[in-house]
């Protein structure tokens, strides 16, 4: 037989082994002389480009800080919510189990320790391998020139960069070994190993070995076993491929490979390895929730968060906020009690369904700090509008939610009933109070003169009619009561006061008019909560506060959101204010059937048409304000009479017998928890004290201030700074305000300048599918907001 004729080399193979060697050529003469010259032309791009793309071999290099998600803490520390462009806790690596660093070396880059930027020999085999199979079938990356690759993705600022460092070609591989040889030059093996596991993708929404234990085995990084730590280190090659919540089998056989990379490096034994690839996977997934959907606490997350990006302390524009928050590994300390949040969320639920034609509303605020303890709403948040979800807060004011507000109806009275007695009227001031009343508006006068209208203002009562002082006037909640005494104190004080303890009201040109003191403003439970937690404080408004303190992503403290809190007036008007609405929670009074087991006050309100009811009650600890408005699904306002909610069908709403159930729910449920407080006892001033006006002393020094006022009879204190146009450390403002009358031996308040205040620009966040609800229609406020006793 002829004997088989040697196969002859073909002129393709021959230049396909040539550029093999040239190549390798090429990569050793990148790790020894730094420069890549002879066989540009050879690998197929020209000499200018890699000119410069090596220009200056090796780099300098400064890694950006790695994007981490920020976390949402309660008062307590527990966790409220993430907000995250990418899922990532950043550990050092000391913090990270060694068995999790010998898996993912040990499949990725088993000589890691030995080589330098790129693994010579791994990357000869790798060339040869694939040359020899006519494909790619193995890669040669070293750790090093993976994180590199990542690192470029990572630090690009726009989608042509992402293209940039995610393009095959000569150039990209090039600029990626100059920052691998730079990494190597410049950082530890452990820093390089330790910025990679922190770095990667470990799939299904999670970067670095943090996150991804967490999330797969809700386990720190530092807790991992053999078995979880093989399943992660098999996950950075292809980690949507091998993701085992979406393709477990895959991701089991990928799990058994490492174990024997494992054993073949001698990390662990064979018979180990046999032994764990016979286990199951052994997940145990936490979900990776980002943002305030599916929270414990959706809303109060969405008012932190609107709070946030509205502070330009936390960057020039919304869009630096925004980056911030999503990719600063920030610790957000809040004001919410989670046992507050659920107490208030059961109440809300209980009493109003999420698809009835009503919004129930509750919002719990801490006196004498302001801190927000919770909100809620009885429309969840979520997209599916036909179960009653929605995205807009009706809890807060307008600056942070999505409600133009609802009327408050009688609650109001507080700001008239203050104002009177900072005026220094007695509560035995009396009123002939028949049923209806016409007043002129002109009678009233605003800060500037007389209201401009003549035509009548028609006052009703729903209550009896009769002769009252300011105890049963306001206990009764008697319209034309109050319209008489609101003509002796004058439409600025008590919008004044409103203002100052936390009312966000509008042009006084709209609403510093007659019927102010019956509640036909917008507002927000928040904000009402916080105005009855200034006369719970004893007269001391503190801004409502949702966050405490910010630490960054070293645990170092950021930025603190200290307490701000002014007096506004005197205690003893607060003290005196408490003591009439403890008359409503008392035996005969319209919330007796609310009563706690704490010392309590509160105060019913309705909305004309009974469009919306309220009970704003509180204890010397905590004040809560429960409102039901009616309104249909795309939150228009409608009357509450003849519906059914919760279950219930309202003939009449009321606030004692409609809002008030649904308060003591909420207060009952957490009674136990606030301390036993209990109110002050008044200074009884039961006839006209001598009144004396308090002289203006803006302007001047706090202590030619001083001297002017104790020589006017008055005690003073120097309670803290107000911004202001006055000159830094001069007197901005007093409280009573210089000209007002108040009586003799009263204490004035001192409030120096701190200069103008700081222009926030408002967040532009909207909620998806949001918009805002329009403002409710003009009512006359008549509505008392309690039926015709206890009970009814």
């Amino acid at each position: 037989m002829p004997r088989p004729r040697a196969k002859s080399l073909t002129y393709g193979s021959v230049t396909s082994q040539v550029v093999v060697l040239v190549a390798l050529s090429a990569v050793m003469g990148v790790l020894v002389a730094g420069l890549v010259i002879p066989f540009a032309g050879a690998l197929g791009f020209g000499t200018k480009a890699v000119s410069k793309s090596m220009k200056n071999f090796p780099i300098k290099v400064a890694p950006e800080p790695l994007a981490q998600r920020t976390r949402l803490l309660d008062a307590h520390g527990h966790l409220i919510a993430t907000f995250y462009d990418q899922n990532r806790v950043y550990v050092p690596l000391d913090k990270i189990a060694p068995i999790m660093r010998k898996a993912v070396v040990d499949i990725e880059d088993a000589r890691f320790y030995q080589h330098g930027a790129l693994d010579v020999k791994g990357t000869i085999r790798a060339f040869l391998k694939n040359q020899a199979s006519s494909g790619v079938t193995q890669g040669g990356s070293s750790i090093t020139q993976q994180l590199a690759k990542m690192t470029q993705l990572n630090q690009a600022k726009n989608k042509k960069e992402q293209e940039a460092a995610t393009a095959d070609t000569y150039k990209r591989k090039l600029q990626e070994l100059r920052l691998a040889v730079a990494f190597e030059k410049n950082y530890s093996k452990d820093w390089i190993l330790e910025r990679y596991l922190n770095i990667a993708y470990f799939g299904d929404g999670t970067y670095g070995i943090q996150s991804a234990s967490r999330h797969y085995f809700s386990k720190d990084a530092s807790e991992l076993t053999t078995a979880e730590a093989a399943l992660l280190g098999g996950l950075v090659k292809n980690p949507v491929g091998y993701d085992p919540t979406t393709f477990p089998d895959r991701a089991l056989s990928r799990r058994n490979t490492v174990l024997n990379r494992m054993a073949a490096a001698g990390d662990i034994s064979q018979a180990e390895a046999d032994q764990l690839a016979a286990t199951d996977l052994g997940l145990k997934v936490s979900p990776s929730r980002n943002g305030c959907l599916g929270s414990k606490a959706a809303f109060f997350c969405d008012y932190v968060r609107r709070y946030l990006l509205a502070d330009p302390s936390l960057g020039k524009t919304v869009q630096d906020r925004q980056t911030l928050l999503n990719s600063g590994g920030l610790t957000i300390k809040t004001t919410l009690d989670l046992r507050f949040q659920e107490a208030a969320d059961r109440a809300t639920a209980a009493h109003v369904k999420p698809t009835d034609q009503a919004i129930g509303a509750l919002a719990m605020v801490e006196p004498g700090t302001g801190d927000v303890r919770a909100i809620s709403q009885s429309r969840p948040m979520g997209r599916k509008k036909k179960k009653g979800e929605t995205f807009l807060n009706y809890v807060v004011d307008s600056k942070y939610g999505d409600s133009n507000g609802f009327q408050a109806g009688s609650t109001f009275k507080l700001f008239t009933l203050a104002a009177a007695l900072e005026q220094g009227l007695p509560t035995s001031t009396r009123f002939n109070s028949p049923q209806t009343m016409h007043i002129p508006q002109n009678e009233y006068q605003t800060c500037d003169g007389p209201y401009p209208n003549t035509a009548p203002w028609d006052v009703n009562n729903s209550t009896g009619t009769g002769n009252f002082d300011m105890y049963k006037g306001m206990q009764q909640s008697v319209n034309t009561y109050f319209a008489q005494l609101e003509k002796k104190t004058g439409l600025c004080k008590p919008f004044q006061l409103a203002k100052a303890m936390g009312v966000d009201l509008g042009s006084p040109a709209t609403e510093m008019v007659p019927s102010f003191t019956l509640g036909v403003a917008d507002v927000s439970p928040l904000e009402m909560a916080g105005a009855y937690a200034t006369v719970a404080a004893r007269g001391l408004h503190c801004d409502n506060r949702p966050v405490t303190r910010i630490l960054n992503a070293d645990g170092r403290v950021f930025k603190t959101y200290a307490k701000k809190c002014q007096q506004v007036m005197q205690q003893n008007t607060a003290d005196t204010i408490n003591d009439i609405l403890k008359g409503v929670m008392a035996p005969g009074g319209f919330g007796a059937g609310l009563v706690l087991d704490k010392p309590s006050a509160g105060k019913t309100g309705t909305r004309s048409e009974n469009k919306a009811v309220w009970f704003d009650g509180y204890t010397p600890a905590l004040a809560t304000a429960s409102m039901i408005a009616g309104a249909n699904q795309d939150g228009q306002p409608i009357t509450l009479n003849g519906q059914t909610v919760g279950g219930a069908y309202i003939a009449t709403a009321h606030g004692s017998t409609t809002a008030g159930p649904m308060w003591a729910d909420a207060m009952r449920a957490i009674q136990d928890l606030l301390p036993d407080l209990n109110f002050v006892t008044p200074i009884k001033i039961q006839s006209s004290p001598n009144l004396t006006v308090v002289p203006n002393v803006v302007g001047m020094t706090p202590q030619d201030a001083q001297k002017t006022l104790q020589d006017a009879g008055f005690t003073v204190t120097t309670v803290g700074q107000a911004y202001s146009d006055v000159p830094v450390g001069l007197v901005a403002q007093t409280s009573p305000a210089g000209g007002s009358t108040t009586y003799a031996g009263s204490t004035i308040s001192l409030y120096t300048s701190a200069g103008p205040a700081p222009v926030a620009p408002p967040a532009t966040q909207t909620p998806p599918g949001g918009t805002t609800q329009p403002s409710p229609g003009p009512g006359n406020g008549n509505g008392n907001g309690h039926g015709p006793g206890p009970g009814h």
